[in-house]
């Protein structure tokens, strides 16, 4: 896939831009000054071309820019090299909250781990962080092997068909099939047969991200509700997430999370665990399609691992080319794209002065295909991830899972699971694109393909 025409113009005319910018940047400044500002004023997230309009904003201002937000009336910081990232989300965190998008959010997750501040947020950190081991993840290997087996079972059906998939969606039902069981366990198949259905298929049948949807899902917590009174009131053992949760206790105080808060929880697993990796293994296999050189050097892994039809974690991770292969997708297109910070001080980043109160963004896309760090950046080669490679580029030029005290909970948890279905699919079949219409970008909550990506599947 082509960049889109800002990245392109970024490649081509932007590079003497950036070095200059770089090196005014770099020289020693007695006062912060205020960084370039955009010439038209736009709400940075809220528009369909905003990748577009921030990418040609790069090209044209290098590593900081401000844009001036109409609707919020205020600028918005927009920055990408390395240093000042690591400042937001590491070195100087705790001046930084939550930023744009924040609100739409927490409409949808209430006041989970992915959308709650201060020491109510390190509370819950501190109380999931130990759910999220390596000894728990393995243990669910039985759900992610089951999961990839009855998805190859349909999907060899179709190969003897010669019938296409919807990979988009198909990505879709199998990551919410894997954390809905992650989560909810044998009661998933209580609550769908009682229900007449799976009652969380509305993350795969409804597309949009709007209010409407907000309410639907809000409106599961009732059910998650009865669940836990349930489980509360019959003593029966489990081994999932709810049953980890409810037992989690707070170090210091001992105490359990309330049911709002962990209904709030459970209610962010279910969303933060199924659409960035349903995303990501959409752009894999995409990728996959159009680089055979790569897919090749994939089937030779996988085909000399042993086969097992749930590994584990330790097995999956001898899989290093593989992994590289994950990483360099997630490098092109990060599901979460875009990051949003609001200072609570001031702060001074890359020599120029940021109030308090303002909105900062850390747009991944663009940090990951920066051509100061990444050779060739808008090509698909999985080999600069290999370790001979890593001293080539700053550690916080590439972070698809952020950074910081704040980094994704999951990431091991998602890694396992794109390596064992790219393990387990990889040994009996090969994906070819069926292009219908060319690969759009969407950006919008996540980075995903704007139409579904279909595929033709061919036995091994």
């Amino acid at each position: 896939m082509r960049p889109g025409p800002g990245l392109a113009a970024a490649l081509r005319c932007g590079r003497r831009r950036l070095l200059y910018y770089t090196a005014r940047m770099s020289k020693p400044a007695t006062t912060p000054i205020d960084p370039p500002e955009a010439a038209a004023h736009f709400d940075i997230g809220s528009t369909d071309d905003s990748l577009e309009r921030m990418s040609e904003l790069f090209a044209l201002h290098g590593d900081l820019y401000r844009v001036y937000a109409p609707a919020r009336k205020s600028y918005t910081y927009v920055i990408h090299h390395p240093d000042d990232v690591k400042r937001v989300l590491v070195s100087n965190h705790r001046n930084y909250t939550k930023g744009i998008g924040l609100d739409r959010v927490k409409i949808l997750l209430g006041n989970g781990i992915m959308t709650s501040e201060g020491e109510f947020w390190r509370r819950q950190r501190m109380m999931l962080q130990p759910l999220f081991h390596r000894r728990i993840l393995t243990e669910f290997a039985r759900v992610i092997g089951e999961a990839n087996s009855r998805l190859l079972a349909r999907w060899e059906e179709l190969a003897r068909r010669e019938q296409p998939v919807n990979l988009t969606d198909e990505m879709s039902e199998l990551t919410l099939d894997v954390i809905l069981r992650a989560v909810f366990g044998r009661d998933l198949a209580r609550m769908s047969a009682e229900l007449g259905g799976n009652p969380f298929e509305v993350l795969t049948k409804d597309q949009g991200r709007n209010l409407s949807f907000a309410y639907k899902f809000r409106s599961l917590t009732r059910l998650v509700a009865g669940l836990i009174a349930r489980r509360r009131a019959g003593g029966e053992e489990h081994f999932d997430y709810v049953s980890m949760l409810m037992g989690a206790r707070d170090k210091e105080t001992g105490e359990a999370m309330g049911e709002r808060q962990l209904i709030d929880e459970i209610m962010t697993l279910v969303v933060a665990g199924h659409e960035t990796t349903a995303s990501a293994l959409n752009w894999t296999w995409y990728l996959l399609s159009r680089h055979p050189e790569v897919e090749s050097k994939l089937h030779e892994e996988i085909d000399r691992a042993a086969a097992d039809d749930a590994p584990s974690l330790a097995h999956m991770e001898q899989l290093t080319y593989t992994r590289q292969v994950i990483d360099e997708a997630l490098r092109l297109y990060p599901p979460g794209w875009l990051l949003s910070r609001r200072t609570v001080a001031p702060d001074v980043l890359s020599g120029c002065r940021i109030p308090a109160g303002a909105d900062v963004l850390l747009p991944l896309y663009l940090l990951h295909r920066h051509p100061r760090y990444w050779r060739d950046p808008a090509a698909f080669m999985p080999e600069r991830f290999a370790p001979e490679h890593e001293a080539e580029r700053p550690r916080f030029a590439y972070m698809p899972f952020a950074a910081g005290p704040r980094h994704c909970i999951g990431e091991t948890f998602a890694l396992y699971e794109m390596l064992v279905h790219l393990h387990r699919v990889g040994r009996r079949l090969r994906l070819v694109c069926l292009p219908d219409k060319p690969i759009e970008l969407e950006a919008q909550i996540n980075l995903r393909t704007r139409y579904p990506v279909f595929m033709k599947l061919e036995p091994r």
